[in-house]
């Protein structure tokens, strides 16, 4: 419930202080009674309407069962009531949760956080809807060339068959192999596997026993075979079929082919860049997709010079611009062309507007002819629309209004760096949950709750301000707004307040507190309170001595143009700047790729969706950099990044860590199962000799309800068990291997508290701040924050050599301050062991407690991707420009 408000000694409301805000008054509640959903305590809570409130504490708390699980699970159930069954059957519903009842519940939206979809195809300008006005806007009013048909806004799109790119088919580039790729070690000779790219193991050998019958000297270094003979070899279309002998010498396969010998076999040859290529193309096999993708290059498609499209929709011009230039721009410029349209200008009238458009025109064919662009593509527009009718004139104004609306918040946002042709897999999950915010900006709802995830994910501390912005006219124009946040600065800024705890798990659940923000103070209990009240001081340390020196040079791609970077080793290094600034270009990107290089292993992403593979993965022609320094101190590559630890809920906790193939190996050792003969393998849910044959390990069966969404009950012979009866009959201490899997973390670690091998993982993760999850909890239940830590803790469990170095982006997300503490303590360990972490992160707790800081920036895109401070914490802190600056160094005065 919520907390009073101070009082005069007269019982009268207190004069608010000199600066503060006025006292937030409730205009009506939210009251929920008994939720019960996941670890929620049957809780009681009363929440404001039309209010910003925010939802804290620690992670695994139950801010989210109460916020996501509760409210807008009820809501969404209430409104679905209305829809015909049918239609229900195909909306994704968020379940009936576990309450005993919810009044005065408006309607809900969510925005959650969630990755991008894997298409390469789904962009910013598809998300936000605004490249469906763009393409009306081409369509009804570009200016054509002479003699052209009209075409249709579908005409415009490089998603469907009529816009696409004959050549690319809609991707923008295409994609080739380089003889640099395919033979990377070019003193080597065919025999000792020059061509990398060719197959390993047998088909490797064949195509080797090939080239031997037909007459190639596979001995000699492939850089002094004759250019002709290499080429042929890699590059031919050409597929002779001839005899092969294998197990003989060239010199036996010479002879043999002299007297005509029963070959061993007959064998077709195939280039080393077409096998590449078909590999990609047609196998079934992701491994085998992903080993190819090494020895792929990209660049921009001739025909459409990256701009997607077929050459009749990039003949028609608006501004000056054919709509591939126009998406290819950063948002805010786009707005700054469209501006004149918007205000009903046409060329007639001349003045402002046609000087911006000579510019962009300007602009524009400077770009065409940097990119090498097509021959096709028609010479700039000089005028803003052409001579238009006043009908025209009208439809261009109106459509142009429409795209500046949705453009201008996008820019408020913080967000007008992107461009609108930039794909959703390449966004954070901060940035895409703000442009899904800016959808719903534009829609003038009223009367809804709207329930956001960490909306500040992924935030620099100088974006918040937008945000906050924001959040604030959803308010304004009549919503509620319930924010799931760790981010303080929001906290303080909210009208009310609802902690969840005291921790995590079964430890969590109830309700701390429910009021103002100021009134936290007073409750003891709240993790929260600590950090928001400044009542956990940062440590403090010196910052380590450098062991040596990671030099990255020349780094060209994206928004990095040529530049130079210095990463100390054996030290903690956090990389900052403004979202967009090229942080994670540098990191996640350049230093990636060229450690990996040097190591001559692939990027160390296993969870990689193939789906975009080359678009994530093919070297572009047009990046460049090398890795100089100390490069042998660093003998081993880790990336823990936030992707899935497995895609299906047979993937857990237990087996990520490894600590399951222990339990199992325990409960195959007891009495029981050896009298039985029961192996190890037994005690799995993915074998069949062990698992529920009713439900096939999954412990639930999902039942069809006719024109009902389909729902999922627990398997009726296991009970959610997922071992059949005999595999549960075994049990070591009294326990089975079910409820070993049921148990959380801190459970585990007290049962198994003398079983070493698995002692050890549960530790590791208890000190990560793990101790909540249950071991059998499907890794589709994991947030991307919990999924990292797990790759962590794996990670830390494992014996340290001391030459590796680990690469973290934003490892804070989805973290509690606490949580971020904790967390911080491990990484200091890592680097204490002698290895070397590189964070990109905008905490600022994490990076005042590094050793090293690089920031980006200044700015985001075009206007970003330079290194604008370096150096331990309290010189970034002091240094003129710099966008961080001003937050890291209150962050270490504690002001």
């Amino acid at each position: 419930m919520a907390k009073e408000r101070k009082t005069t000694s007269h019982g009268e409301p207190a004069a608010p202080e000199p600066g503060a805000r006025s006292p937030f008054l409730p205009t009506g509640f939210v009251r929920v009674r008994g939720a019960r959903e996941h670890n929620l305590k049957d809780v009681d809570v009363d929440i404001p309407r039309d209010a910003l409130v925010v939802f804290s504490g620690v992670s695994g708390s139950g801010k989210s069962s109460l916020a996501f699980g509760t409210v807008y699970a009820e809501a969404q159930r209430r409104y679905l009531e209305s829809v015909s069954p049918y239609a229900r059957r195909l909306i994704d519903q968020a379940g009936v949760p576990d309450v005993d009842s919810i009044e005065g519940l408006p309607p809900a939206v969510a925005l959650q956080q969630q990755r991008g979809t894997p298409s390469t195809r789904s962009s910013v300008g598809s998300v936000t809807t605004v490249s469906n006005s763009l393409r009306m806007l081409y369509s009804r009013v570009g200016r054509y060339p002479r003699g052209a048909p009209m075409l249709f806004a579908e005409d415009f799109s490089p998603n469907t068959p009529q816009g696409a790119c004959p050549r690319c088919h809609g991707q923008g580039r295409i994609f080739d192999a380089t003889e640099a790729t395919m033979v990377p070690d070019d003193s080597l000779s065919i025999r000792e596997r020059a061509i990398a790219a060719w197959p390993p193991a047998w088909h490797g050998q064949n195509l080797r026993d090939i080239l031997v019958t037909l007459g190639h000297d596979i001995d000699k270094p492939w850089r002094e075979l004759p250019k002709k003979v290499r080429d042929w070899i890699l590059f031919t279309d050409e597929t002779p079929t001839v005899p092969v002998y294998a197990g003989f010498t060239p010199k036996e396969t010479r002879a043999a082919l002299r007297s005509k010998m029963e070959p061993s076999y007959m064998g077709t040859f195939t280039s080393a860049r077409n096998y590449v290529l078909q590999t990609f193309a047609t196998s079934q096999s992701d491994m085998m997709k992903k080993r190819v993708s090494q020895f792929m290059t990209s660049g921009l498609c001739p025909v459409c010079a990256g701009k997607r499209l077929k050459p009749e929709a990039l003949a028609v011009t608006f501004a000056g611009y054919d709509i591939g230039s126009l998406s290819q721009l950063p948002i805010e410029q786009v707005a700054r062309i469209l501006q004149p349209a918007a205000q009903g200008h046409s060329d007639r009238e001349g003045g402002e507007g046609d000087t911006l458009t000579r510019e962009a025109s300007k602009q524009s064919t400077r770009e065409r002819v940097a990119r090498g662009g097509a021959s096709h593509a028609a010479a700039p527009d000089v005028r803003l629309t052409g001579h238009l009718s006043e009908e025209k004139r009208i439809a261009a104004q109106r459509l142009a209004q429409e795209v500046q609306s949705r453009l201008q918040v996008l820019q408020q946002l913080g967000l007008g760096y992107l461009s609108l042709e930039r794909s959703t897999p390449t966004l954070s999950p901060g940035e895409l949950q703000r442009l899904r915010l800016a959808t719903q900006l534009g829609s003038h709802l009223f009367g809804v709750i709207y329930v956001l995830d960490e909306p500040s994910a992924g935030l620099h501390p100088a974006d918040g301000e937008a945000l906050l912005t924001a959040l604030q006219r959803l308010k304004a124009a009549g919503n509620s707004v319930f924010v799931v946040e760790h981010d303080l600065s929001l906290m303080r800024r909210a009208d009310w307040l609802v902690d969840v705890g005291p921790a995590a798990g079964e430890q969590g659940g109830e309700i701390l507190y429910s009021g103002p923000p100021a009134g936290l103070e007073d409750v003891a209990a709240s993790q929260t309170r600590r950090h928001l009240f400044a009542h956990a001081p940062l440590e403090r340390r010196e910052s380590r001595e450098p062991s040596g020196w990671l030099r990255l040079q020349g780094i060209t791609r994206n928004n990095l143009h040529a530049l130079d970077a210095a990463i100390p080793l054996g030290c903690l290094t956090a990389v900052t700047g403004v979202s967009g600034s090229g942080k994670s270009t540098l990191v996640s990107r350049a230093l990636l790729e060229l450690v990996a290089r040097h190591l001559g292993s692939a990027l160390p992403d296993e969870e990689e969706e193939v789906e975009g593979l080359l678009d994530a993965s093919a070297s572009d022609a047009s990046w460049s950099g090398r890795l100089a320094g100390d490069t042998g101190a660093i003998r081993r590559l880790v990336q823990v990044d936030q992707k899935p630890i497995g895609r299906t809920p047979r993937s857990n906790l237990a087996t990520y860590t490894g600590l399951f193939d222990a339990v199992r190996k325990l409960f195959a050792a007891t009495p029981a199962a050896r009298k039985r003969r029961y192996d190890p393998g037994r005690f799995s849910f993915n074998v069949p000799k062990g698992r529920c044959a009713t439900c096939e390990g999954e412990g639930f069966v999902s039942v069809e309800l006719l024109f009902m969404p389909s729902v999922y009950a627990p398997c009726p012979d296991c009970h959610g068990a997922r071992y059949n009866a005999q595999t549960l009959e075994i049990e070591w201490r009294d326990r089975n291997v079910a409820q070993v899997l049921g148990m959380t973390v801190d459970e585990a670690a007290a049962f198994f508290a003398d079983e070493a091998p698995i002692l050890r993982p549960l530790q590791v993760l208890q000190d990560i701040g793990l101790g909540y999850l249950r071991l059998g909890q499907p890794a589709t239940e994991l947030s991307g924050g919990e999924a990292q830590r797990i790759k962590l803790a794996t990670e830390l469990q494992r014996a340290q050599r001391g030459d590796t170095l680990y690469v973290l982006d934003e490892p804070t997300t989805g973290l509690h301050p606490a949580d971020a503490d904790r967390l911080m303590a491990q990484l200091q360990r890592l680097v204490d062991d002698g290895n070397t972490v590189v964070v990109v992160e905008h905490e600022m707790r994490v990076v005042a407690q590094s050793d090293w800081v690089i920031d980006m920036g200044p700015g985001a895109g075009a206007e970003g991707g330079r290194i604008v401070a370096e150096g331990p914490p309290p010189v970034v802190a002091r240094a003129p420009g710099s966008r961080t600056a001003p937050y890291l160094a209150e962050c270490l005065t504690g002001v």
